[in-house]
């Protein structure tokens, strides 16, 4: 029985947590959150906390993106690894998926909520400053290598996908930072993202700050 996955195409999160499906070659059922019955109500009646995605398996319920690819690791082991078995390599991975989670998404979606009038809006420059700075510490560490960490594509990669898009969309990734451009540019182009990404154009009208052309 395929795993009931409940996402938007468009949320960031959801996109890091369907890439992994996709790397995997994981099947599952899709339920669009979108505020369409029956869906909406399941969602809800499962997560009252009512943030996606959420993961059913069988008995087993699993929210956040990085718990997700934690539990297919686990449930289909003879599937590609996004976390490695060797202990360190997979401390590496977890501890820069937290850096895209905290350091890249948080001051994106702190611009966001501003775009949409959740949070007074200041002009952003703090965010900015602090996008500029993750910025700048990742065009560092991607000189000389092909992903993140492990030297391998890993759940940290499944993280800076949409992450590094909808933050250069929000504060455009500077022509200094080229290693980083090209990271970005190789993750586009990575199948199981490049297939949840086309499954998010149909809705990138919506984003607040104005999808650029030309940036995906």
């Amino acid at each position: 029985m395929k795993p009931a996955f409940y996402y938007h195409p468009f949320s960031s999160y959801s996109q890091k947590a369907e890439t992994a499906f996709y790397e995997k070659g994981v099947e599952f059922e899709a339920k669009i959150i979108d505020g369409s019955e029956p869906v909406q109500s399941e969602f809800q009646a499962l997560w009252p906390i009512k943030r996606f995605p959420l993961l059913v398996a069988g008995e087993r319920l699993v929210f956040e993106a990085t718990s997700i690819i934690e539990y297919l690791d686990i449930l289909y082991p003879e599937t590609y690894r996004l976390i490695p078995e060797d202990p360190l390599a997979a401390a590496e991975v977890r501890m820069w998926d937290r850096f895209f989670d905290n350091y890249v998404s948080y001051p994106q979606g702190r611009l966001v909520f501003a775009a949409l009038g959740r949070e007074a809006d200041d002009g952003g420059a703090k965010w900015k400053a602090a996008l500029d700075t993750a910025y700048a510490l990742l065009d560092r560490r991607m000189e000389g290598q092909e992903w993140v960490a492990a030297d391998r594509f890993s759940m940290a990669d499944c993280a800076a996908a949409p992450f590094l898009l909808y933050a250069d969309w929000s504060h455009p990734i500077g022509s200094r930072f080229g290693h980083l451009w090209a990271y970005r540019q190789r993750l586009l182009a990575r199948p199981s993202y490049a297939r949840a990404l086309d499954e998010a154009r149909p809705y990138r009208a919506g984003f607040p700050l104005g999808a650029p052309v030309g940036r995906d």
